[in-house]
């Protein structure tokens, strides 16, 4: 019943936000909803949670089934953590109609959750859904000149990208022993080999698209240059793990013998991704691009040790998951209280930070050193794991993923060169006083970083029943 409750939370608040028209406390409903839900989040990190187990859709035996196991706990815990950071350091955006746009925001959160959580096929695509509606709507109302043309493209993708799972899950679903959609019935489906493969690149489309994975990653840079920031925060730190969270769920467990004859593909193309994404980012003046690239830099990495269907690499990406999430939240929030104060995302605009607000200036030098994985940072735990993982699966492979970390170190720190040092640009001699929730709020953050980076046993204790479950049979 706790986990009902749970997420229960962010719809309530958010209902309540969509009846209650007073614009000066959305604020306090938003951050307080998101702090009630971070509680209840630290509470299932650090206990065992009972299964919410309850008739749904009894015609076609589906049952709203929420569980956390380590692995929704893990993500659980990054989605509690992310929707307050960002309310807290973006409250002072102007924003029309912000009790809307906040009320989408939660929305969005408990979709979220729910994509964690769930334990029955339907509702895991109920609340895949529910995840993406809000964000249509938050980026084709909230979002930049060209929102629209955007937006739209982004629609086409994820909408595709779900109506293939939902044709994988029929699939798997009319094959199961008892027609359920139980992930336990989808593990004992009797499939040929011919329909595994089928469902296979079903799912794994709909995953990619979501990561995203070159060549489907096209929508991604524009999407979250367009959307407010706010936005993009969820996209990027969150967001984006609804693909991977979906291979580690359903595609490995389900489909095993045609994710292994499949493997050297994938990895080619994350590693594809990752080099790509790297250079582009190397190119890059805008703020929000560059963080984009690299986020996509990022991901393809996990994509490809995900698929070496290793155990430490598995360990890597679970670490990782989360380590990536603050990380770039982190970023994304600098960016935005730059854009906010200087009106501009253009690096060659900026300049001199550090003589003007010297504490937003060493905590974008300690984001960028997690960016990089740099050791004693939350990020090179679970990349040192994730390129063993690749270097037992192929030592060229490794070889190939290991130039990442040079491009990395270029753009990222070529991006804070830029941003802190030199003479005071005309731009960052604008900026006001500083914005100083959002400063509390990234300097939480960076203690996590350090944190989880020199003592990341928490998150392996967090994580290893389901690692048990994958690898131990």
């Amino acid at each position: 019943m706790f986990l009902l409750i749970f997420l229960l939370i962010p719809i309530i608040a958010a209902v309540f936000l969509f009846i209650v028209k007073k614009e000066t406390s959305s604020n306090a409903i938003a951050i307080s909803a998101g702090l009630l839900t971070l509680l209840g989040a630290v509470y299932i990190a650090v206990n065992k949670i009972d299964n919410f187990d309850a008739t749904w859709l009894l015609s076609i035996n589906s049952r709203f089934v929420l569980q956390a196991d380590g692995l929704a706990k893990i993500l659980v815990l990054l989605t509690a953590i992310s929707f307050p950071a960002i309310f807290i350091a973006t409250q002072k955006n102007q924003i029309q109609n912000k009790n809307s746009f906040l009320g989408l925001m939660l929305l969005t959160q408990a979709g979220l959750m729910g994509v964690f959580l769930a334990g029955d096929a339907l509702l895991f695509y109920f609340f895949w859904e529910l995840a993406l509606i809000p964000v249509y709507f938050l980026c084709s109302i909230w979002g930049g000149e060209k929102r629209i043309a955007i937006t739209f493209k982004f629609f086409i993708y994820t909408f595709l990208g779900s109506l293939f799972m939902l044709i994988g899950i029929i699939l798997v679903y009319s094959n199961t022993p008892d027609h359920s959609f139980l992930i336990e019935s989808f593990k004992h489906a009797s499939l040929t080999n011919g329909q595994q493969l089928a469902a296979f690149a079903l799912f794994f489309t709909a995953f990619a698209i979501k990561m995203p994975i070159f060549p489907l990653h096209t929508w991604q840079p524009d999407a979250y240059e367009q959307s407010p920031t706010a936005v993009t925060m969820v996209l990027s730190a969150v967001m984006v793990k609804m693909g991977l969270y979906g291979v580690i769920r359903w595609l490995l467990p389900l489909f095993p013998a045609a994710a292994a004859s499949h493997a050297h593909f994938v990895i080619v193309l994350s590693l594809i991704g990752v080099i790509y994404a790297s250079f582009i980012a190397i190119r890059q003046d805008d703020v929000k691009r560059l963080i984009a690239y690299s986020s996509i830099a990022h991901i393809g990495l996990m994509s490809a040790a995900l698929f070496t269907n290793t155990s430490i690499g598995m360990q890597g990406v679970l670490v990782q998951l989360f380590s990536h999430g603050i990380n770039v939240l982190g970023l994304w929030i600098i960016a935005d209280v730059l854009e906010q104060q200087t009106g501009t995302r253009s690096m060659k605009a900026l300049g001199g930070l550090a003589k003007k607000q010297p504490t937003l200036a060493i905590l974008l030098v300690g984001f960028a050193f997690a960016n990089i994985a740099l050791p004693l940072t939350n990020a090179f735990v679970g990349e040192f794991l994730m390129f063993n993982a690749i270097f037992q699966f192929n030592p060229w492979m490794a070889a190939i993923a290991g130039v990442s970390v040079v491009l990395a170190a270029i753009y990222t720190l070529n991006m804070v060169q830029k941003i802190a040092y030199g003479n005071i640009s005309e731009a960052t001699s604008a900026m006001s006083t500083p914005n100083k929730s959002a400063q509390a709020v990234l300097i939480v953050l960076l203690v996590i970083v350090f944190i989880t980076g020199v003592y990341p046993q928490p998150l392996f204790n967090m994580t290893a029943d389901t690692l048990h479950q994958l690898f131990v049979k």
